[in-house]
């Protein structure tokens, strides 16, 4: 599946006519390819404030093979060719008046900013402090960042990661996400990492080799292709979703070199049954993924009971008894495993005829926030995917101005792809996300709607 629009305005015909019309061109995203650079030029890194990650900043850049500049001047000059990437490090910032620094790096290195290119602020969470000017300035990034993402132009994408001290060796895989073509479709986003301990010689191209996966709702759609993402990556993946999706589960599985489980999670064996095959056939398991989830949309004054409740047990209930059960077998979920839930949109910004569905993703978030010290006490971590519109079979199913509408309303003014779901999913099951824990990732190209 792909954005149909997208594809027609940059094509020929497209460019010529969308300029001749004055209609809006969505630009083709940079997406990740195995192999492919971190950025494709260089980035612009400045400071506001002490600026106290500028040298861990420097050293993940260079690590990744990232030219690093710094000579950005008041006219909009640079020392060299156009930045991918424009990195602010706001550690320090205590009061309003500092925020001027940050007005003055990013305006003119912003201005010279590639097609495709990265804005990445960092600064100290606002709760970490009691002084009010200091947790005012700090809370400015927010509004900041997530107007720059308004702003930009060509795909380009702007993102928030607040940076508690200690938590500094938590930056380094977060720096690389945001950076990367595996962000193309999360824009406007807040991240909060906390410390923890980050194993070191994670393989670049195979982060998640040798893990077990395990990853619900795989038979179609956005399920099937966080299965891909994960094998690429290198796990080996456990397919699940229900019998009557069996031929097209096992389709994925052989497709993947992975193994096709037939399970209806809402079955009160459900959880038993896939803990009893995680030990049998793989000794444990590294990743869990709870993607399986339905919509029966209904007004609220029209809906009955069954749709409410089925809702509620495959999108909620289902990833509580699944995960509880997960963690009451000891031994099976093993050192720093991930638990990764799929949320909605709709859960954090609520959708006429969805109060059901909404619920339910909006009960997911509070359930990883509510799980993460527990996680945190194992060495683990477990955190939420929030999609927007994203481009499915699904999806092409909807009323054409309904889907239009939906596709268009966000920063990119395009439809995600379910592989930005699968690349924002695969990177919080690295083990270089250690940091990452009770947070919810929005991947919705900056949607206008909710937070």
């Amino acid at each position: 599946m792909a954005d149909w629009y997208t594809n027609f305005a940059n094509s020929g015909v497209g460019t010529t006519i969308t300029k001749q019309l004055g209609l809006p061109r969505p630009a083709v995203l940079r997406r990740y390819e195995p192999g492919q650079p971190l950025l494709p030029g260089p980035a612009v890194l400045g400071s506001a404030g002490e600026g106290r990650l500028r040298d861990t900043l420097t050293r993940v850049l260079k690590d990744a093979g990232v030219t690093v500049q710094s000579a950005v001047v008041a006219d909009g000059s640079t020392d060299g060719e156009k930045p991918a990437a424009v990195l602010l490090d706001a550690t320090g910032v205590t009061g309003p008046a500092q925020l001027a620094a940050a007005h003055d790096f990013l305006a003119p290195a912003v201005k010279r900013l590639r097609a495709s290119g990265r804005v990445l602020v960092l600064a100290d969470p606002p709760s970490a402090t009691d002084s009010p000017a200091t947790a005012a300035a700090r809370q400015a990034f927010d509004g900041l960042v997530r107007s720059i993402g308004k702003e930009l132009l060509d795909g380009s994408t702007a993102n928030l990661v607040y940076v508690p001290e200690g938590a500094e060796t938590s930056l380094a895989s977060p720096v690389r996400f945001f950076l990367s073509g595996r962000s193309a479709y999360v824009d406007g986003q807040v991240l909060t990492l906390s410390a923890a301990d980050v194993p070191t010689g994670e393989d670049a191209e195979k982060p998640l080799a040798g893990k077990v996966a395990v990853v619900t709702g795989a038979a179609r759609g956005i399920g099937a292709s966080i299965a891909q993402v994960m094998a690429r990556d290198g796990a080996h993946v456990v397919a699940v979703d229900i019998p009557v999706a069996g031929e097209a589960l096992a389709g994925v599985a052989n497709e993947i070199g992975g193994t096709a489980l037939q399970l209806d999670i809402t079955a009160a064996d459900a959880p038993q049954r896939l803990v009893e095959h995680l030990r049998e056939r793989h000794g444990g398991v590294d990743v869990v993924v709870h993607n399986a989830g339905i919509t029966r949309d209904k007004l609220l004054v029209n809906m009955d009971a069954a749709r409410w409740n089925s809702v509620m047990a495959v999108n909620l209930q289902a990833q509580l008894d699944i995960t509880e059960a997960l963690l009451a077998a000891d031994g099976l979920l093993r050192e720093n495993a991930r638990v990764v839930c799929v949320s909605s949109q709709s859960g954090i910004a609520g959708n006429r005829g969805q109060t059901n569905y909404a619920a339910s993703k909006a009960g997911v978030i509070g359930m990883v926030r509510a799980w993460a010290p527990e996680f945190a006490g194992r060495g683990a971590t477990i955190n939420a995917v929030a999609p927007g519109f994203i481009v499915t079979e699904m999806t092409a199913k909807m009323p054409f101005g309904t889907r239009e509408v939906g596709s268009r309303i966000n920063s990119l003014s395009q439809g995600g792809l379910p592989v930005d779901v699968a690349e924002t999913i695969a990177w919080l099951s690295q083990p270089g996300s250690a940091g990452v824990n009770g947070q919810t990732v929005r991947v919705c190209g900056q949607s206008m709607l909710g937070a």
